[in-house]
């Protein structure tokens, strides 16, 4: 007899989606993705955000609701499905739920058991009138406009929502646990994840400062194409562009001889430094032309045959064409949906694998005219339910520990998405420990000391036999194990997961690869510029100029929360079934998720945005201006006669200005307005613009946002945890959870802080540590030395 195939892993949660916008409606079309319930609330009108194609992405597999707040009737309703529910989220400012059925604290002293998940735009409150959700509008404020690469130093809109989908899938993972917390303790609590918290994930090594870090955020060479010379897009004789990626010496000086540039290795303007000085301004000045001068003597695809080998290369590839890349079909990531008003949608699937309990796409959207149906649950004893997985409940007291408190995780990533998926763990309680080759992450000088904050250190060779072993038994006492390997490093190390779970049949593996499992590129190495580039992301940046690189490596950042999410959605599904499973998510699937809102398909969507060299902004009400003392963004859908009154003038004749450019002639529109903006003040600007309701926010520099009083008494930032550098500036929590607080994170370990302390742990003798330290096959470092100035 064929063994019963387990129902999904979040079969038995019930969530309550009372959010508008992205980020909110992402999660819980995460939840919807793995089984869970999720019902939709509508105001009458609808979502506002339904006129949006993503609309149709971010809300699949739901079940919709009308509820009228101001109805008394309707009231009494929305607070029945709070009593069932698992999980509610809201994403409008605090002061908007305050003193309502969605007042998070209100609704969980009535319903104890009920995880509320807040995800407000900005921090607790958002400082533009109206307070509603704006990718733009937290780029520029959070400072991530002004780190964007450009030409002539403004700050630049993004145009994939890379910001608030990360947002939506750190969210996910964080509210996933206090689930899991609530099985322990038998309580639930608010979980808030904000903006500025998507911010600090998505970008926290831009905001990481020491006291002579630069004041200038950005560099001042490359134009939006990179600035280091090893590491960006180059032209290439039949115009399209590669993207050329020797980040490793090895790679570089292979690149550079297939190239015919290796004479830049030893100019005499590096002063004997080599490679590392390419990277000074003043050097990549004149390296990156001579890099380019070589790239257009040649089309792309000699260029790709050359240079296989010796770097990773990609050639920038269209928008419109990357949801119908053979890879995306064989890792599931493009689907096609029934919707009961748009017809046959074609979107982006489920970016996460679970390979006992896998997700799927179910269910189109809630049909507009359907949202009634029959949504009301039936009751639980003792309310809310949800997963439990045999763990005996609290008393649901304040606990320091953290949502995944009790959880070890041994993280084998390297460099960005892998480590960082890793820190995310810490921030929610569980002991990670970074589990280094002897020669240390590759990171290690570059932003490793973001990256891997919160984690223990283990040095291990796994290579050697001796080391193997000692993994295996560190692997025996630990839940879960990350990597980023590229595919077939796990078969060639034996630790795939078939091997893990032959010593621990409950681990949980989770794995960051390039394109997934299988399909034409299965085996290709990808990293984020990589996908960057194929998936059309630099080129819609771009528009009709040069393609541009996102600064952020966005990819990277929400692989590493999606495998968040993932692991903690596996941990819940052990739970239930006492089995573990493998986890695993792509760039690929990343890079299709950032950009659904524009590679979604369906008759009659609005066309996909585009940008452009130094991209302002949409239109003349959705862009930047500059005011007398810096930049500010405003954000509106307003005619341009109401902005020219809110701004003291003299209102013309009403033009309407929508999100698409349209009604009027966008360049004289722009050229009156920024007339008007440029001899305000950033202050003056957005208070006339506030009166107005007209939501604005200021282009701000990272150190700017880094010592702002407010986001500091937030949580957002604080000195660096390790002594001696109490004078660097950091991320803090990335995460606020009312009950569960986790502890505060660690500083990134040094080279084998904790080896022997792990190995001990794990049961291994005196004598077989010293026999591996002996060998060289584990590392245990000694205390840091004095007069260490540098975080790595």
């Amino acid at each position: 007899m064929s063994r019963p195939e387990p129902p999904p892993a979040l079969s038995d949660v019930r969530v309550l989606d009372c959010s508008t916008g992205i980020a909110g409606p992402l999660a819980a079309m995460l939840f919807a993705d793995f089984g869970a319930d999720v019902v939709k609330v509508e105001g009458p009108s609808g979502d506002p955000a339904r006129a949006r194609p993503d609309w149709v992405v971010w809300n699949r597999g739901k079940r919709g609701v009308t509820i009228d707040q101001d109805d008394p009737a309707d009231r009494d309703r929305l607070r029945g499905l709070l009593a069932d529910a698992d999980v509610c989220i809201a994403n409008a400012p605090i002061e908007e739920l305050r003193g309502g059925p969605l007042d998070p604290a209100a609704a969980t002293a009535a319903h104890p058991r009920l995880v509320f998940l807040h995800v407000p735009p900005y921090t607790d409150s958002a400082p533009w009138a109206g307070g509603a959700e704006s990718n733009a509008l937290l780029h520029a404020i959070s400072g991530l406009a002004m780190n964007q690469g450009s030409w002539t130093a403004p700050p630049v809109d993004a145009v994939a929502d890379f910001v608030l989908v990360i947002h939506g899938m750190w969210a996910a993972a964080a509210a996933a646990a206090a689930l899991r917390e609530r099985a322990r303790s038998g309580a639930g609590q608010v979980v808030t994840v904000s903006g500025m918290h998507s911010v600090a994930v998505s970008a926290g090594s831009f905001l990481t400062f020491g006291p002579d870090s630069p004041r200038r955020s950005r560099p001042a060479v490359g134009g939006g194409g990179g600035s280091m010379p090893y590491y960006r897009l180059y032209r290439c004789a039949d115009g399209q562009w590669l993207f050329l990626g020797a980040l490793s010496e090895a790679f570089t000086r292979a690149a550079f001889e297939v190239l015919g540039v290796s004479d830049i290795l030893i100019d005499e303007r590096l002063g004997g430094r080599g490679r590392p000085a390419i990277l000074e301004e003043a050097n990549a000045a004149w390296a990156i032309p001579q890099i380019a001068d070589a790239i257009a003597e040649r089309p792309a695809a000699e260029w790709l045959e050359l240079l296989d080998g010796a770097c990773a290369t990609s050639i920038a590839g269209r928008r419109d064409a990357w949801l119908d890349h053979p890879q995306l079909d064989a890792i599931g990531m493009r689907v096609e949906v029934d919707d009961p008003q748009r017809g046959r949608v074609v979107m982006p699937g489920v970016p996460l694998r679970l390979s006992r309990t896998p997700g799927a796409v179910t269910t189109a959207a809630p049909d507009v005219d359907r949202r009634d149906a029959t949504t009301d649950w039936e009751p639980r004893a003792g309310g809310a339910g949800g997963p439990a997985g045999g763990v005996a409940a609290g008393d649901g007291a304040t606990s320091m520990g953290g949502p995944l408190a009790g959880v070890r995780v041994l993280d084998l990533g390297a460099v960005l998405a892998g480590p960082l998926a890793g820190m995310l763990l810490a921030e929610l309680g569980a002991d990670v420990i970074k589990v280094e080759p002897p020669a240390g992450d590759s990171y290690r000088g570059g932003g490793f000391a973001q990256y891997n904050k919160g984690q223990r250190g283990l040095v291990l060779d796994i290579r050697d036999e001796a080391g193997r072993a000692a993994f295996l038994r560190v692997v025996e006492t630990s839940d879960v194990v990350i990597d980023n390997y590229r595919s077939g490093v796990l078969e060639r190390l034996r630790i795939t997961h078939d091997d893990l779970r032959q010593v621990n049949p409950g681990i949980i593996s989770a794995s960051i690869t390039g394109f997934g499992d299988g399909g034409p590129l299965g085996d290709a190495p990808g990293f984020d510029p990589i996908l960057q580039t194929m998936s059309g992301m630099v080129s819609s940046q771009g528009g009709d100029d040069e393609p541009v690189m996102i600064s952020v490596p966005s990819n990277d950042v929400a692989a590493a929360t999606t495998i968040a999410f993932g692991v903690v959605t596996a941990l819940l599904a052990r739970d239930r079934d006492g089995v573990g499973q493998r986890v695993s998510t792509s760039l690929a699937a990343m890079a299709t998720t950032i950009q659904a809102s524009d590679v979604v398909r369906f008759d009659g969507r609005t066309p996909p945005r585009v940008g452009g060299r130094d991209h302002p902004g949409q239109s003349p009400a959705h862009r930047f201006y500059a005011v007398a003392d810096g930049w500010i963004f405003l954000a509106s859908t307003a005619h341009e006669d109401e902005i020219t009154a809110a701004l003291g003038a003299a209102p013309r004749q009403a033009t309407p200005i929508d999100g698409d450019g349209e009604g009027g002639d966008d360049d004289a529109s722009v050229a009156r307005l920024a007339g008007l903006f440029a001899d305000l003040s950033t202050a003056d600007a957005l208070q006339r613009l506030g009166a107005a309701r007209l939501a604005a926010a200021p282009a701000r520099g990272l150190r700017e946002v880094a010592v702002d009083p407010e986001l500091t008494a937030f949580g957002l930032f604080r000195p660096y945890p390790a002594p001696g550098f109490e004078r660097f500036v950091t991320t803090g929590e990335h995460a606020r959870f009312s009950r569960s607080t986790p502890p505060p994170t660690r500083a990134a370990p040094r080279l084998g802080e904790h080896s022997a302390e792990v190995l001990r742990s794990a049961g291994l003798d005196e004598a077989a540590i010293a026999g591996l330290l002996t060998a060289g096959v584990a590392v245990q470092a000694g205390p840091p030395p004095p007069g260490v100035t540098t975080l790595e």
